[in-house]
């Protein structure tokens, strides 16, 4: 766990540098030596007094804002590169990097956290855990009290408290620089699996987390947890799913606080420092999308929580969705926004979902600031499931996603694709939101399982209170069939992996991968591996046993369908409680793709919207992002599926990158919407950009990443971006 120097490689991508001009290309080149570590630490490089970047969504109150104006609507065209950062690992990122002083912090695909100097991209100190992590870390957590600064990285089912100025582990904090995520669960650490997929926040000493777990049973409780940012010692835990005594007990069954899990925190937090109170999105509870062994409405999953940050008492709460079936989480923090309305100045919260909608709060009470409508919808027809037929949803602002597929809305790109659309749509069912999954056809679920609202989260402009986020706009479709049960390696695999590789193991092109011909690509023993351990957006499957992992591998690399010993094999705390009920499961994922693997409805695919939070009312909605093959041909601006936020400033822009196909970032004029630059990276960028200042220069960082589209280029790169230096 040693610190490293690394040397970062010059940025080379032709097609990048190209779409960047000959003064961009001429900036790279002046760069290239920036790869060359001086050996400089971060302390000796902190001179001049920069505007920073934080925190993750730019600080704790997650409105991605920037009061930094030299970069603005008159000079936005001249946006050059500035420096590239190649970590040498190619694959998918989602990081934001967090800058204090002229620092930025950052991870690798693999999860090495990396320091870099902000104004030339030069490596200044790389931490290597011992530990290859996947999948997606969105940002580290960064704390400082006078001469004591640290940096708090998450690998796997640890987090690290880092030096911020060397990387070295500081040995104090917990067991070895390191706290364990899989402990303090009142379960055997053993069997559990949590990660910090994105961070939490901090409040005076405390460092506030939640956690990816599992999306099928047996998986881990989605508990709050608060850790002195010191000693790594617990200092409060808020359960989520409540045990007995604590209020929302009596939304579950008696027993479900020893076996449930989910109802977790993995899009990160916000934080009102001044009021001491932290706001928690949750997820949906395990199993996702069939719930007879969680019947009632489930508390605390799929609720924003204001918790109180120096104990973890609940102080308000507000549940989206009840008894979720529909893997409707909370898909990005909240914001913590100050609007006018109704003649009054209000400290609001305002929390995207996933279906498309904006709920906005008095932070203080909870109370909403627009009314609530609560209403009726279909009951399920699954045997054992109950669903609860009322949900709220609010009046205004007004959907920013499609909300009903229609036939006229299928996609009309050529008439053979209309009509392969049309009769797969007659096979579906499409009654809109929160109509339950069933068995006899699959339901069509728009916007789909990956929003509406995504992860990246939103940007707020106190100037003039407009709100900006991007969605995704495609339909996808879901069912549930009967589990044949039995302890084999086909139901192992239904039971907890064809909710996301689909029963067909044919996965979801462009973001969960195919399963077929995986055994010519990976070796048993790495497979096996992944299964126990989790791999990428996977989670860890600790509680099953080697011959259960063994049967799963055995089925997903040849199909057959080898029967397994008796469960838990002896281990302590491997068995699966009796309460499970997993009588049926979901078919996986579905994308309404067309045969050439574009959406099967019409556009607009991906936007983003400007929303006025002090009347509900749209300013503007444009599309993001456009497929290249299609723009060629002349068919532009159709939007595209994006992953990743916008931000915005005071010198009235927008920029967002997170368009999967075409690699692109961009400036909008953030009151109008209009286009005002683009530029191409080397690879999309499923992440958040950051604006900071260093030495009077502003700066538009981002991590090119890659990720969740076939087209997206190789990944592993950091690009930063920045007006022309004046001539000398």
């Amino acid at each position: 766990m040693k610190p490293v120097l690394r040397c970062a490689r010059t940025w080379r991508v032709a097609a990048g540098l190209a779409a960047l001009g000959g003064a961009g290309s001429q900036l790279a080149a002046q760069n290239s030596g920036a790869g060359r570590s001086s050996g400089a630490s971060p302390a000796s490089a902190r001179a001049a007094a920069p505007r920073d970047w934080p925190g993750y969504g730019g600080g704790p109150r997650q409105i991605r804002y920037s009061p930094l104006t030299e970069i603005n609507r008159g000079n936005v065209r001249q946006l050059q590169l500035a420096w590239t950062y190649d970590t040498g690992e190619p694959g998918a990122m989602q990081t934001q990097p967090v800058v204090v002083g002229n620092v930025l912090y950052g991870y690798t695909p693999t999860h090495k956290t990396f320091a870099l100097n902000a104004a030339t991209g030069e490596p200044l100190w790389t931490f290597d855990s011992g530990i290859r992590g996947s999948g997606a870390n969105r940002g580290v957590m960064y704390w400082s009290s006078g001469d004591d600064k640290r940096v708090f990285a998450a690998v796997d089912n640890y987090i690290y408290a880092l030096d911020a100025n060397t990387g070295h582990p500081i040995d104090s904090f917990g067991a070895g620089g390191r706290v364990d995520l899989r402990e303090h669960l009142d379960r055997e650490p053993a069997t559990q699996g949590v990660r910090l997929t994105s961070p939490g926040v901090i409040y005076r000493d405390l460092m506030i987390v939640g956690g990816r777990v599992g999306e099928a049973l047996p998986t881990s409780p989605g508990d709050v947890r608060a850790y002195d940012v010191r000693s790594g010692a617990l200092r409060w835990t808020f359960h989520t799913i409540p045990h007995p005594g604590e209020p929302g007990y009596e939304t579950w069954p008696k027993d479900a606080w020893t076996y449930g899990g989910g109802a977790n925190s993995w899009p990160g937090m916000a934080l009102d420092e001044a009021r001491g109170i932290v706001y928690v999105p949750t997820g949906s509870a395990a199993t996702d999308f069939y719930g007879a062994d969680r019947l009632g409405d489930d508390l605390y999953a799929n609720c924003l929580i204001a918790l109180d940050a120096a104990t973890g008492r609940r102080l308000w709460h507000f549940q989206a969705v009840r008894h979720d079936m529909w893997d409707r989480d909370f898909p990005s923090p909240p914001s913590l926004v100050t609007i006018q309305h109704d003649g009054r100045t209000i400290d609001a919260v305002a929390q995207a979902t996933k279906h498309g909608f904006v709920f906005l709060f008095d932070r203080t009470n909870g109370q909403p600031i627009f009314p609530i409508e609560y209403k009726t919808f279909p009951m399920s027809t699954v045997p054992g499931e109950a669903a609860n037929g009322v949900q709220p949803l609010p009046t205004l602002p007004k959907p920013f996603a499609r909300q009903l597929l229609t036939a006229d809305l299928l996609t009309n790109r050529t008439p053979e694709a209309h009509a392969w659309a049309l009769q797969q749509f007659n096979t579906f069912r499409s009654d809109g939101q929160f109509v339950p999954l069933g068995i006899d056809k699959p339901t069509v679920v728009f916007p789909g399982f990956d929003g509406g609202a995504e992860y990246g989260g939103q940007a707020f402009d106190p100037e003039t209170g407009l709100y900006y986020v991007n969605a995704n706009d495609l339909a996808w479709t879901g069912q549930l069939a009967p589990n044949t049960g039995g302890q084999s390696g086909r139901a192992l695999y239904l039971t907890n992996c064809a909710t996301c590789h689909r029963d067909d193991r044919l996965g979801s092109p462009g973001s969960i991968a195919s399963l077929i011909g995986i055994g010519d690509r990976r070796s048993f023993a790495e497979l096996s591996s992944s299964v126990r351990q989790g791999a990428g957006r996977m989670p860890a499957f600790p509680a099953l046993d080697q011959s259960e992992v063994n049967a799963i591998v055995q089925y997903i690399v040849t199909g057959e369908d080898a029967p397994v010993g008796r469960r838990g094999g002896g281990r302590a705390g491997a068995a699966v409680s009796p309460r499970i009920d997993n009588s049926f499961q979901f078919t996986g994922y579905k994308k309404f793709l067309d045969p050439d693997g574009y959406p099967a409805v019409a556009p607009p695919w991906g936007t983003l919207n400007a929303i006025n939070l002090n009347t509900g009312a749209f300013a503007w909605q444009v599309p993001l992002g456009e497929y290249p093959d299609l723009a060629a041909k002349g068919v532009k601006n159709t939007g595209s599926e994006n992953y990743g936020g916008p931000i915005v400033t005071a010198g009235g822009l927008v920029f967002i990158a997170a368009t999967n196909h075409d690699r692109k970032i961009r400036a909008f004029d953030k009151a109008t919407g209009a286009l005002l630059w683009e530029a191409t990276m080397p690879s999309s960028s499923n992440a958040t950009p950051a604006m900071y200042e260093v030495n009077g220069r502003q700066y538009v960082g981002v991590a090119a990443g890659g990720g969740k589209s076939p087209t997206g280029g190789p990944g592993g790169v950091y690009v930063a971006f920045a007006l022309p230096r004046p001539a000398r």
